[in-house]
């Protein structure tokens, strides 16, 4: 289980992320949804360990990760999927896939498994990274993240920009590691994608997580 207490993160002396606390446990979804600007990327940076000025409680199945470095955070079993996918331009899409499995961890879904759920990457295995489409970059932003087998995988926007195809093998996605034991915790626009997917949603606004609301109202 991921747990977060108190998280607090600056940008100079901008406190962007004020007293964040939430949980996601194993198996398990949560949504935060929010604005451009409320938040959320800053947030997922901090717990990926990213952000350097936090304060604040973050644990990950019972280990302390509140002051550890990126590298460290991620061999702890958090994932990051960022905005901007930052792949390798150069690498195809089987090499990126190489370099994401010789750390996978027992148990993780494997790339035939992966490649079955985004048909579109199996077709483009020798293609390189910058040749693909927007949509295809986003999935092996992803697939990157997941080959892996991390606990807890964050996706910050995930969906911004895809076409509603691709969304929807996102979405599958999301369905077949919570049914794997992996928590997901996913930074959204409002909309229909983050509440079909999550069995909680959160809202954000200025760096303030509201209390848990109704789907409905957030879908609205």
């Amino acid at each position: 289980m991921l747990e977060v207490e108190g998280l607090r993160a600056w940008h100079g002396a901008a406190e962007v992320v004020r007293g964040v606390s939430l949980a996601v446990a194993e198996g398990s979804a949560v949504s935060v949804v929010g604005p451009n600007g409320a938040g959320k990327t800053t947030l997922a940076r901090a717990l990926a360990g990213l952000h350097r000025g936090r304060d604040g409680r973050i644990v990950l199945g019972g280990r302390d990760l509140s002051r550890a470095p990126a590298t460290d955070v991620a061999r702890a079993g958090l994932r990051l999927v960022p905005q901007g996918r930052r792949l390798f331009p150069s690498l195809t899409v089987a090499e990126h896939f190489a370099l994401a499995t010789r750390t996978a961890a027992p148990g993780a879904i494997s790339a035939h498994d992966l490649l079955e759920i985004f048909p579109n990457l199996a077709r483009r295995e020798r293609v390189r990274a910058k040749l693909l489409s927007g949509g295809e970059q986003q999935m092996l932003a992803i697939a990157r993240a997941v080959l892996p087998g991390p606990t807890v995988l964050v996706l910050d926007e995930p969906t911004e920009g895809l076409a509603p195809a691709i969304i929807e093998l996102v979405g599958n996605l999301v369905t077949t590691l919570r049914d794997r034991g992996t928590g997901v915790l996913l930074f959204e626009q409002p909309g229909p994608f983050p509440v079909r997917v999550a069995d909680e949603v959160l809202h954000i606004d200025r760096g303030v997580l509201a209390p848990q609301r109704q789907p409905v109202e957030v879908a609205t």
